[in-house]
Protein backbone atom coordinates (compact mmCIF):
# COMPACT_ATOMS: atom_id res chain seq x y z
CA UNK A 1 0.00 0.00 0.00
CA UNK A 2 1.78 3.83 -1.07
CA UNK A 3 0.16 7.15 -1.02
CA UNK A 4 2.30 9.70 -2.64
CA UNK A 5 1.64 13.44 -1.80
CA UNK A 6 3.86 15.99 -3.52
CA UNK A 7 3.87 19.35 -1.68
CA UNK A 8 6.18 22.53 -3.37
CA UNK A 9 7.89 24.48 -0.60
CA UNK A 10 10.19 27.16 -0.20
CA UNK A 11 14.39 26.90 -0.55
CA UNK A 12 14.64 24.28 -2.67
CA UNK A 13 18.03 23.21 -4.08
CA UNK A 14 17.51 23.33 -7.85
CA UNK A 15 17.08 19.18 -8.96
CA UNK A 16 18.01 18.23 -5.76
CA UNK A 17 14.77 19.79 -3.23
CA UNK A 18 16.30 18.82 0.74
CA UNK A 19 19.33 16.70 -0.39
CA UNK A 20 21.27 15.96 2.83
CA UNK A 21 23.90 17.63 2.59
CA UNK A 22 26.39 16.44 5.90
CA UNK A 23 25.89 15.31 9.29
CA UNK A 24 26.77 16.58 12.97
CA UNK A 25 27.48 15.17 15.89
CA UNK A 26 28.07 16.55 19.67
CA UNK A 27 29.06 14.21 22.25
CA UNK A 28 30.20 14.64 25.93
CA UNK A 29 33.74 13.36 24.72
CA UNK A 30 34.47 13.96 21.53
CA UNK A 31 38.11 12.33 20.92
CA UNK A 32 36.03 9.32 22.51
CA UNK A 33 34.59 8.71 19.72
CA UNK A 34 38.06 9.47 17.62
CA UNK A 35 39.12 5.60 17.32
CA UNK A 36 35.53 3.99 16.98
CA UNK A 37 34.50 6.09 13.80
CA UNK A 38 38.46 6.03 12.34
CA UNK A 39 38.03 2.22 12.52
CA UNK A 40 34.69 1.62 12.16
CA UNK A 41 34.20 4.10 8.75
CA UNK A 42 37.90 4.56 7.83
CA UNK A 43 37.48 8.02 8.27
CA UNK A 44 39.86 10.32 8.53
CA UNK A 45 39.89 13.19 11.38
CA UNK A 46 41.11 16.90 10.79
CA UNK A 47 40.38 20.22 12.56
CA UNK A 48 37.32 21.29 12.66
CA UNK A 49 35.99 24.78 12.40
CA UNK A 50 36.05 26.09 16.31
CA UNK A 51 33.31 28.91 15.56
CA UNK A 52 30.90 26.03 15.48
CA UNK A 53 32.14 24.36 18.37
CA UNK A 54 32.94 21.27 16.06
CA UNK A 55 36.30 20.03 17.35
CA UNK A 56 36.20 17.19 14.26
CA UNK A 57 35.77 17.20 10.98
CA UNK A 58 35.56 13.45 9.44
CA UNK A 59 36.70 12.90 5.73
CA UNK A 60 35.96 9.67 3.60
CA UNK A 61 38.74 9.15 1.33
CA UNK A 62 39.34 13.24 0.45
CA UNK A 63 35.31 13.51 0.95
CA UNK A 64 34.09 15.69 3.95
CA UNK A 65 31.10 13.84 5.31
CA UNK A 66 30.84 14.66 9.13
CA UNK A 67 31.59 17.03 11.89
CA UNK A 68 32.01 16.26 15.60
CA UNK A 69 32.08 18.75 18.30
CA UNK A 70 31.88 19.24 21.80
CA UNK A 71 28.46 19.29 23.51
CA UNK A 72 27.20 22.47 25.60
CA UNK A 73 26.96 22.21 29.65
CA UNK A 74 23.69 22.96 29.26
CA UNK A 75 22.65 20.13 26.97
CA UNK A 76 25.42 17.45 28.59
CA UNK A 77 22.26 15.64 30.05
CA UNK A 78 20.64 15.11 26.77
CA UNK A 79 20.97 12.22 24.70
CA UNK A 80 23.17 12.57 21.62
CA UNK A 81 22.06 11.54 17.76
CA UNK A 82 23.19 12.67 14.94
CA UNK A 83 21.98 15.38 13.12
CA UNK A 84 21.55 15.88 9.11
CA UNK A 85 21.62 19.27 7.53
CA UNK A 86 19.51 19.52 4.26
CA UNK A 87 20.14 21.73 1.48
CA UNK A 88 18.22 25.07 0.67
CA UNK A 89 18.72 27.19 -2.63
CA UNK A 90 17.46 30.07 0.20
CA UNK A 91 18.34 29.43 3.36
CA UNK A 92 16.92 32.84 5.02
CA UNK A 93 13.14 31.66 3.30
CA UNK A 94 13.54 28.27 4.22
CA UNK A 95 14.34 29.13 8.11
CA UNK A 96 11.39 31.49 8.34
CA UNK A 97 9.30 28.55 6.81
CA UNK A 98 10.14 26.38 9.42
CA UNK A 99 8.68 29.01 12.02
CA UNK A 100 5.52 29.34 9.92
CA UNK A 101 4.96 25.96 9.80
CA UNK A 102 5.60 24.93 13.62
CA UNK A 103 9.01 25.10 13.70
CA UNK A 104 12.31 26.83 15.84
CA UNK A 105 15.07 28.36 14.79
CA UNK A 106 17.78 27.61 17.33
CA UNK A 107 21.08 28.64 15.70
CA UNK A 108 21.71 30.98 12.77
CA UNK A 109 21.23 31.70 10.18
CA UNK A 110 25.22 32.49 9.70
CA UNK A 111 28.23 31.89 7.30
CA UNK A 112 30.14 28.65 7.60
CA UNK A 113 33.64 27.85 6.54
CA UNK A 114 32.42 26.54 2.56
CA UNK A 115 31.11 30.41 1.64
CA UNK A 116 27.63 28.92 2.27
CA UNK A 117 25.43 29.89 5.44
CA UNK A 118 23.53 27.32 8.03
CA UNK A 119 20.97 27.02 10.44
CA UNK A 120 20.08 25.07 13.08
CA UNK A 121 16.19 24.18 14.42
CA UNK A 122 13.70 21.70 15.40
CA UNK A 123 10.58 20.58 13.90
CA UNK A 124 7.39 20.69 15.82
CA UNK A 125 8.07 17.31 17.74
CA UNK A 126 11.44 18.85 18.91
CA UNK A 127 14.01 16.83 16.93
CA UNK A 128 16.29 18.83 15.69
CA UNK A 129 18.00 18.86 12.35
CA UNK A 130 20.36 21.90 10.53
CA UNK A 131 19.92 23.87 6.98
CA UNK A 132 22.61 24.46 4.46
CA UNK A 133 22.55 26.59 1.92
CA UNK A 134 25.42 24.19 -0.14
CA UNK A 135 27.30 21.02 0.51
CA UNK A 136 31.12 20.66 1.04
CA UNK A 137 30.75 17.92 -1.64
CA UNK A 138 29.11 17.16 -4.68
CA UNK A 139 26.52 14.75 -5.43
CA UNK A 140 25.25 11.94 -3.21
CA UNK A 141 28.45 10.68 -3.06
CA UNK A 142 28.89 6.77 -2.33
CA UNK A 143 31.97 4.59 -0.95
CA UNK A 144 32.83 3.30 2.91
CA UNK A 145 31.96 5.76 5.64
CA UNK A 146 29.85 8.01 3.60
CA UNK A 147 25.69 8.95 4.90
CA UNK A 148 23.44 7.13 2.73
CA UNK A 149 20.20 7.18 4.66
CA UNK A 150 18.85 9.07 7.57
CA UNK A 151 15.28 8.21 9.36
CA UNK A 152 13.51 10.34 12.22
CA UNK A 153 11.86 8.37 14.89
CA UNK A 154 9.12 10.54 15.85
CA UNK A 155 5.64 10.28 17.48
CA UNK A 156 3.05 10.98 14.84
CA UNK A 157 5.05 10.36 11.53
CA UNK A 158 2.49 11.21 9.24
CA UNK A 159 1.51 14.29 11.26
CA UNK A 160 5.49 15.50 10.85
CA UNK A 161 5.94 14.77 7.43
CA UNK A 162 4.04 17.46 5.79
CA UNK A 163 6.48 19.30 7.63
CA UNK A 164 9.45 18.64 5.96
CA UNK A 165 7.17 18.65 2.70
CA UNK A 166 6.12 22.31 3.28
CA UNK A 167 9.68 23.38 4.27
CA UNK A 168 12.28 21.36 1.79
CA UNK A 169 9.55 20.48 -1.06
CA UNK A 170 9.55 16.67 -0.39
CA UNK A 171 7.84 14.19 -2.07
CA UNK A 172 6.28 11.52 0.51
CA UNK A 173 5.47 7.83 -0.05
CA UNK A 174 3.59 5.78 2.78
CA UNK A 175 4.66 2.47 3.10
CA UNK A 176 2.70 -0.39 5.06
CA UNK A 177 5.06 -3.23 5.82
CA UNK A 178 3.34 -6.88 5.93
CA UNK A 179 3.42 -6.05 10.52
CA UNK A 180 1.01 -3.07 9.54
CA UNK A 181 3.71 -0.96 10.73
CA UNK A 182 3.45 2.55 8.66
CA UNK A 183 6.17 5.31 7.28
CA UNK A 184 6.92 8.13 5.56
CA UNK A 185 9.63 7.95 2.24
CA UNK A 186 10.58 11.43 1.90
CA UNK A 187 11.96 11.74 -2.01
CA UNK A 188 14.61 14.61 -2.88
CA UNK A 189 15.47 14.72 -6.58
CA UNK A 190 13.81 12.10 -7.76
CA UNK A 191 15.37 10.02 -4.95
CA UNK A 192 14.34 8.41 -1.72
CA UNK A 193 16.60 10.12 1.12
CA UNK A 194 15.04 9.90 4.70
CA UNK A 195 12.15 8.04 6.16
CA UNK A 196 9.78 9.15 8.62
CA UNK A 197 8.46 6.58 11.38
CA UNK A 198 6.81 6.37 14.55
CA UNK A 199 7.96 3.85 17.28
CA UNK A 200 6.77 0.19 17.54
CA UNK A 201 6.05 -2.21 20.05
CA UNK A 202 8.69 -2.38 22.79
CA UNK A 203 10.52 0.61 21.73
CA UNK A 204 11.15 3.21 24.24
CA UNK A 205 11.20 7.24 23.73
CA UNK A 206 13.96 7.42 26.18
CA UNK A 207 15.74 10.17 23.81
CA UNK A 208 12.58 12.03 22.62
CA UNK A 209 12.35 12.13 18.50
CA UNK A 210 15.32 12.24 16.71
CA UNK A 211 17.11 11.47 13.82
CA UNK A 212 19.55 8.50 13.00
CA UNK A 213 22.00 8.48 10.13
CA UNK A 214 23.07 5.26 8.07
CA UNK A 215 26.42 4.76 6.87
CA UNK A 216 27.41 2.68 3.96
CA UNK A 217 29.86 0.11 4.87
CA UNK A 218 31.50 -2.68 2.84
CA UNK A 219 30.16 -5.86 5.02
CA UNK A 220 27.19 -4.68 7.50
CA UNK A 221 28.14 -8.16 9.49
CA UNK A 222 31.49 -7.63 10.21
CA UNK A 223 30.80 -3.83 11.05
CA UNK A 224 28.75 -5.08 13.40
CA UNK A 225 30.84 -6.97 15.07
CA UNK A 226 33.60 -4.86 14.41
CA UNK A 227 31.38 -2.01 16.24
CA UNK A 228 31.05 -4.42 19.28
CA UNK A 229 34.77 -4.80 19.41
CA UNK A 230 35.53 -0.86 19.92
CA UNK A 231 33.17 -0.50 22.85
CA UNK A 232 29.38 -0.34 20.73
CA UNK A 233 26.78 -2.00 21.30
CA UNK A 234 24.01 -3.85 18.52
CA UNK A 235 20.42 -2.46 19.49
CA UNK A 236 18.97 -3.95 15.79
CA UNK A 237 20.74 -7.04 14.64
CA UNK A 238 21.67 -6.97 10.80
CA UNK A 239 18.67 -7.86 8.72
CA UNK A 240 17.52 -7.43 5.08
CA UNK A 241 15.93 -3.85 4.68
CA UNK A 242 13.65 -1.61 2.13
CA UNK A 243 16.70 0.15 0.60
CA UNK A 244 19.34 -2.81 1.33
CA UNK A 245 21.45 -4.94 4.35
CA UNK A 246 21.33 -2.98 7.66
CA UNK A 247 22.15 -3.22 11.18
CA UNK A 248 21.54 -0.66 13.92
CA UNK A 249 24.62 -0.10 16.30
CA UNK A 250 25.40 2.65 19.21
CA UNK A 251 28.50 4.30 19.24
CA UNK A 252 30.77 3.83 22.89
CA UNK A 253 29.12 7.52 23.99
CA UNK A 254 25.85 6.12 23.56
CA UNK A 255 24.78 7.77 20.26
CA UNK A 256 22.61 5.42 17.65
CA UNK A 257 23.85 4.96 14.00
CA UNK A 258 23.22 2.88 11.10
CA UNK A 259 25.66 0.78 8.86
CA UNK A 260 24.17 -0.23 5.56
CA UNK A 261 25.21 -1.84 2.41
CA UNK A 262 22.39 -0.10 0.20
CA UNK A 263 21.16 -0.96 -3.19
CA UNK A 264 21.80 0.30 -6.55
CA UNK A 265 19.11 1.50 -8.71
Amino acid sequence: MTETTRVAGPGNAPGAPGTPGWVTLVAPRPERLKGFYEQLLGWEFRPGPPRLGMNLRAFAGDRPVAAIGQVPPHRASRAASWTPFLLSADLDLASMAVGACGGTIGVGPLNDREGGRLAIGADPSGAVFGIRSAAPFDGPGDGPGVPVWHELLTYEPHRIAPFYQRVFGFASEREVNPEGAERAVLHAGGRPIASIRGLGRGETFDRGPHWVTWFQVEDVDAAALRAVDLGGRISEAPHEGPYGRTVTVVDPEGTPLGLMIRRRG
